[in-house]
């Protein structure tokens, strides 16, 4: 595939995943309210679900959307549920700025599951890959070896952006130093998470 058009996918992939949505929103308010530690099962199923919106588009497979539709429906209310549950433990999880009182991480494969279940059924990523991107790209004449570099441009521009997004939401969890101030960012957070589940359930 020629540069230009690696250019042009990596440009407009940037614009599209550096905006907020109900991925960056789970992400960031999970980074405020537990820290990084264990964000990163979740973040690998962002970048996973992510690449098979992008081989759906690329070879032409969005009848599978079509023809699969409940499960892809079942995926996305599991992981509003999700949400839902995070956004409840956060709004009640104690206030405490001690290392000893910060909450254990959960499972990586539940993270995982949660990751992967909010980028399956964001519509903002699904409207990228199965709309957007067959009018920046000819996706009929990407061969195997260009989906290939399609999908490492797409891991090149979501780790450095979501790892940007990680890396602000760690320092303002730095910031908040008393125990008021972290009992209002759980509160934040679980609303942002909620927030998030709400976005992908009205769309």
């Amino acid at each position: 595939m020629d540069l230009s058009s690696i250019l042009i996918f990596a440009g407009a992939l940037a614009v599209s995943a550096g905006s907020p949505g109900p991925s960056i929103a789970a992400l960031v308010a999970r980074v405020i309210t537990k820290g990084f530690r264990d964000v990163f099962p979740f973040l690998l199923a962002m970048w996973i679900g992510e690449a098979v919106w992008l081989t759906l588009a690329v070879f032409g497979l969005a009848f599978v959307a079509q023809t699969f539709h409940m499960a892809f429906v079942v995926v996305k209310w599991a992981g509003i549920a999700y949400l839902l549950y995070l956004a409840w433990k956060m709004w009640t999880a104690p206030a405490s700025t001690g290392g000893s009182g910060v909450p254990s991480a959960d499972s990586p494969l539940r993270m995982f599951f949660a990751g992967m279940a909010v980028t399956l059924g964001n519509p903002k990523i699904m409207m990228f890959y199965m709309a957007l991107l067959p009018t920046i790209l000819d996706l009929g004449s990407v061969s195997l070896l260009g989906w290939a570099e399609l999908v490492a441009t797409m891991f090149a521009v979501l780790v450095a952006i979501d790892l940007a997004w990680v890396v602000a939401g760690a320092q303002a969890r730095r910031l908040l130093r008393s125990r008021r101030a972290m009992q209002v960012a759980n509160r934040v957070s679980a609303a942002t998470m909620a927030g998030a589940a709400a976005a992908i359930a009205t769309r």
